[in-house]
């Protein structure tokens, strides 16, 4: 790639090791686009203010894990971009880089000199990943937010009862949104190849729940009817529901298949509906649901939770405890898979946070790199600036960029 320096990868291991990434992000889109690619083994740079850094830093409340979820095996490039000493040194960097993410809002990076064109000509090759609200069109100038999103796109309609919208109980817009940008980024390295040239990449969270409503509207299509909020969706299947328990506890359980009923029947001992013709087939007890259900509730409401969670899984039927966030911290299957990353907080507490869910030849991606503090590690990308030392001296007595070593993991 054009003026490039090739640097070795910290793991040849990891797929994207050798690929280098500047990381124009904030909240959530962009820095969990950053996180994915930094956990598959790019060398991730947040771009952040001197100082203050992110916001996410300093978020409270719903916000408060923000930073620490999503920044981890990612280094910190603080430099100030208002300033033009550290606009001029960035657009150096972007000639070192593979990849440039920004989620800022729109017209912000062209209104700093650092928008897609002026990167491009630094460096043709280039993948400028530009994640924003919504896709050009009459909306495109749109502050975006992803509960905003859930309400325009139909999510909130389809989760909550009706009358009564609700956002998703995370934020799946963003998530969703920056994992397609990911998608956009290694489809766009991969064609880079073939060409030796760079290109725009936009992913947006509208469109991006707009995707995740087309099973509705192929519903709606198939059907003629406008599907109703999930709570009141029609059953496709008799057993689909939460129970409550002996002990006033909540666990889902679902009967899709006919296997299921017949193997349910014999664990939990119900051999009286296990010789029923009515409920031999799944349409049939789809028919008998007005009765079947109330009375499947009677019977399961006898059973404590731990009791109906083994018969379902002696029975082999799908079946979950409602489980709190905290409570997966000691959920024996992710203990055992090794399903969460030992991050590290302030004031020297560690949490355990989830690992990308994908295994590549049955490796994880694990945690490399704490969420760094402001400047950490952006000495190994500012060394391929070709700064010399007085300069880097006086950018950082002039607060253009901030530097700190970096920590063991």
């Amino acid at each position: 790639m054009d003026g490039k320096q090739q640097k070795p990868p910290d793991d040849l291991s990891l797929p994207l090791a050798g690929i280098r990434v500047l990381e124009l992000g904030h909240n959530i889109m962009g820095p969990a686009c950053g996180l994915i690619l930094a956990d598959l083994g790019a060398e991730v740079y947040k771009v952040e203010r001197p100082g203050q850094g992110d916001d996410t830093r300093r978020l409270q409340g719903f916000g408060a894990g923000f930073f620490y979820a999503f920044n981890r095996n990612k280094k910190s490039l603080a430099i100030d971009l208002k300033d033009e000493r550290g606009r001029a040194l960035f657009l150096r960097l972007v000639g070192q880089v593979d990849v440039l993410i920004e989620n800022f809002a729109p017209g912000t990076v062209d209104r700093l000199g650092i928008g897609a064109d002026v990167c491009r000509r630094h460096n043709p090759g280039l993948i400028f990943c530009a994640l924003k609200g919504f896709m050009s069109g009459p909306y495109a100038h749109r502050p975006a937010l992803d509960e905003v999103m859930q309400m325009m796109a139909g999510l909130a309609y389809m989760t909550g009862p009706s009358g009564q919208p609700m956002r998703a109980g995370a934020s799946v817009t963003d998530i969703l949104g920056g994992g397609f940008g990911v998608i956009g980024i290694l489809a766009a390295l991969l064609q880079r190849q073939q060409t030796g040239l760079g290109q725009v990449v936009q992913a947006s969270l509208f469109e991006s729940v707009v995707f995740l409503m087309g099973q509705h509207l192929a519903g709606a299509a198939v059907t003629g009817q406008t599907p109703p909020p999930m709570p009141e969706r029609e059953h496709a299947w008799p057993v689909y529901d939460l129970f409550v328990t002996s002990d006033d506890q909540q666990v889902f359980v679902g009967i899709t298949s006919d296997k299921h009923w017949q193997r349910f029947c014999a664990t939990f001992g119900y051999s009286d509906w296990a010789g029923d013709a009515r409920l031999a087939t799944n349409q049939g007890r789809v028919e008998a649901r007005p009765w079947l259900y109330p009375a499947l509730r009677q019977r399961l409401l006898r059973l404590a939770k731990a009791e109906l969670i083994t018969l379902a899984e002696r029975a082999a039927i799908p079946f979950a405890p409602v489980n709190r966030p905290v409570d997966l911290w000691d959920d024996p299957h992710l203990r055992a898979s090794g399903g969460l990353a030992e991050t590290a907080l302030p004031g020297g507490g560690r949490v355990g946070l989830p690992k990308l869910p994908l295994r590549l030849g049955g490796q994880t991606f694990d945690l490399r790199l704490q969420p760094p503090a402001v400047g950490e590690g952006a000495a190994d990308i500012l060394a391929l600036a070709g700064l010399t030392k007085d300069e880097l001296t006086r950018l950082t007595e002039a607060g253009v960029v901030a530097i700190c070593p970096l920590r063991p993991s």
